[in-house]
């Protein structure tokens, strides 16, 4: 993958499945109550084996996946990379029997995973979690609360992020549980969001967790969820690039059809070359998730700065692009309903979260320091 370029046959299934996303998840996804999970489209990425892929087609393949989904239906991509993130963990972590009980209904789109780790005061400082592990016996009890937490409250378990040691441990102190959503003491509520996914808070009043809940380590939560970003935070930007291509496939069609002073958009300069800087950003984009993707996948070394650089680079991107779509477009992209309308809600959200775009810089910047002193006689 040094080159980036894909295989013709990982070219040929992208092709199948946006094909299969407009056929088969797209109308699914019309039919679905904003802000509420789709439970009927979940079962179908299901039944098309896309969730299954999930577990093993790597960080590439899970970049091609949200990437391609996102140029036809974004709500199937988040639909599956939900179910990703909430169950990534578990599969990575988990114990034969957590494994065993909650992987194949997630892979068959029959059981809707959460992963659960932002809170009202710990966004972004994922080290400065409040939500408490307080000891009961060999077990613990949780209490606090969970905020902006996708697929909550309707998920039916949530990779849960808590306190097992004091606030001065940071870090250290942090532990990852299994927790079903028949638990005694969990509720929550809906939020309503600019993007209309199914978010949501939870509340934590005591709710039971035990030994056979922990996944991971106790006191080793903090590298699960961290692991499980710099999985993630690549495909995040692969899904920023569908976006993108979508606006600019978009952009390409109207600037060639739409004639204003005399001839086709097209045809004007600037217009031409606002669309040669679009198309320059996506290419660019779709090169720095590729090479971070591969470099997880290889296992090769600065992996958390990688994918720090690929989801800020693409999700600022698609940002802009979407936005030089909509003024290229005019005032009709702003008519609900229409794609870019749509893409301007959902294209803001990814410079949030898994990771605020400031909170990427840090990482990079971090990293690059930590490598100059390493070089240091």
């Amino acid at each position: 993958m040094g080159t980036f370029s894909l295989a013709p046959d990982q070219l040929d299934w992208c092709a199948e499945l946006r094909e299969l996303a407009g056929r088969r998840l797209a109308p699914l996804a019309e039919k679905g109550e904003p802000g509420r999970v789709n439970r009927p489209l979940v079962a179908e990425l299901g039944q098309l084996g896309l969730l299954d892929r999930l577990f093993t087609s790597g960080a590439l393949g899970l970049c091609l996946m949200r990437e391609s989904l996102a140029q036809v239906c974004t709500e199937a991509e988040t639909a599956l990379a939900l179910q990703g993130l909430g169950a990534h963990p578990v599969h990575a972590y988990g114990t034969k029997e957590q494994r065993e009980r909650w992987l194949p209904e997630v892979s068959a789109g029959r059981a809707v995973a959460a992963f659960a780790l932002s809170e009202p005061g710990a966004g972004s400082d994922a080290a400065a979690l409040a939500l408490r592990a307080e000891p009961d016996g060999d077990a613990w009890r949780l209490t606090g609360e969970k905020c902006w937490i996708s697929n909550a409250p309707e998920a039916d378990f949530y990779t849960v992020f808590a306190r097992t040691g004091a606030p001065a441990e940071g870090p250290r102190g942090v532990t990852a549980f299994l927790v079903p959503a028949d638990r005694p003491g969990l509720t929550g509520d809906h939020l309503d969001m600019l993007s209309q996914h199914p978010i949501g808070l939870l509340t934590f009043a005591g709710v039971p967790v035990g030994p056979d809940d922990v996944l991971g380590e106790v006191g080793g939560g903090f590298g699960v969820a961290m692991n499980t970003l710099n999985l993630f935070r690549p495909s995040v930007g692969a899904f920023a690039v569908g976006m993108a291509q979508a606006a600019l496939d978009a952009t390409l069609a109207h600037t060639a059809q739409r004639r204003a002073f005399g001839g086709p958009l097209k045809e004007l300069q600037t217009v031409a070359h606002q669309v040669a800087d679009m198309a320059l950003r996506v290419e660019s984009a779709r090169l720095m998730v590729y090479a971070a993707a591969s470099a997880y996948d290889e296992g090769a070394d600065g992996v958390p700065r990688r994918a720090a650089m690929a989801k800020l680079l693409a999700t600022e991107t698609a940002q802009q692009v979407v936005d030089a779509a909509v003024q290229l477009h005019g005032a009709r992209a702003l008519h609900r309903g229409h794609l870019l309308e749509h893409l301007y809600r959902e294209v803001r959200a990814p410079r949030i979260y898994e990771g605020a775009s400031e909170i990427q810089r840090a990482i990079i910047a971090r990293d690059l320091y930590r490598a100059t002193e390493a070089r240091k006689p």
